[in-house]
């Protein structure tokens, strides 16, 4: 950005600080329910933003986290409260990031969510062959059946190969995984970092996705990353459509690529 679009965006970033849904004087005439993110845009570049493109798509792909375009035709509010969130959980931590990311991967999610849910009474079942789900005549979960036992619940969570008959096709993910003996170039020799690359600088249709994790992680041995990129999968040849993030990792001692269907 150049001075005066610093300006103009820092202006724009107070007026989404201040925002708040029970006081109207912070919204400065603009119901945001009304207008589509695009509208609201056109309407804060009119006043006195006058953001440029760029930045706009800067701000809806990299702040507000949307993988596509689709949010300007939607009410602009949800718009503004991603923003929010983005600035607040950046002020949150003293690491200059948003995001947090566990030692050991993803694994970590699901024992938290075990331990939290003892406190509360919840029991946790391991190695549960052949679940099935069960439900009433009414098509609603009523609980979940292994080994002849059922626990009976009101709502159920689950892979969508659980529930065969009941999920549909809706896409798919290409995903390529590379191991490297270094940081992703230009990242300041993060141990992890996420890189965005919006669908407008490279003519898809959705956002493509870096993500890198290492040793520092416990994830990987000393001295190696793992470097992660990925993207809604337009085509049936994965090496071709991730090319743009790949070449962003410089050499990669081996690479693996898949593609998994989403439900």
């Amino acid at each position: 950005m150049g001075l005066f679009e610093k300006r103009r965006a820092r202006k724009f970033f107070i007026y989404v600080q201040d925002y708040d849904d029970n006081d109207p004087k912070s919204h400065e005439g603009l119901d945001l329910n009304k207008f589509t993110g695009l509208d609201a845009c056109k309407l804060l570049q009119c006043r006195k933003y006058g953001l440029e493109d760029d930045t706009i798509d800067f701000i809806g792909h990299a702040l507000a986290l949307h993988s596509n375009d689709s949010y300007l035709d939607q009410p602009a509010l949800g718009f503004i409260k991603r923003m929010k969130l983005y600035a607040e959980s950046l002020a949150r931590f003293q690491g200059g990031s948003p995001y947090i990311y566990p030692l050991y991967g993803l694994g970590e999610l699901p024992q938290a969510f075990a331990r939290l849910s003892a406190v509360y009474g919840g029991t946790y079942m391991l190695h549960k062959p052949e679940c099935k789900v069960e439900f009433d005549a009414d098509g609603k979960a009523t609980g979940v059946t292994s080994e002849g036992e059922t626990a009976k619940c009101k709502k159920v969570v689950c892979d969508p190969s659980y529930l065969p008959d009941k999920v549909k096709k809706v896409g798919k993910v290409a995903r390529a995984i590379c191991i490297m003996s270094h940081p992703i170039p230009d990242t300041n020799n993060s141990h992890s970092a996420q890189v965005i690359l919006p669908q407008k600088q490279l003519g898809r249709k959705s956002d493509m996705y870096l993500f890198c994790c290492s040793y520092a992680h416990n994830v990987a041995p000393k001295g190696k990353y793992i470097a992660f990129v990925s993207a809604e999968a337009e085509t049936d040849n994965p090496e071709v459509e991730l090319k743009p993030g790949v070449d962003l990792l410089g050499p990669v001692e081996e690479i693996f690529y898949d593609t998994y269907d989403r439900y």
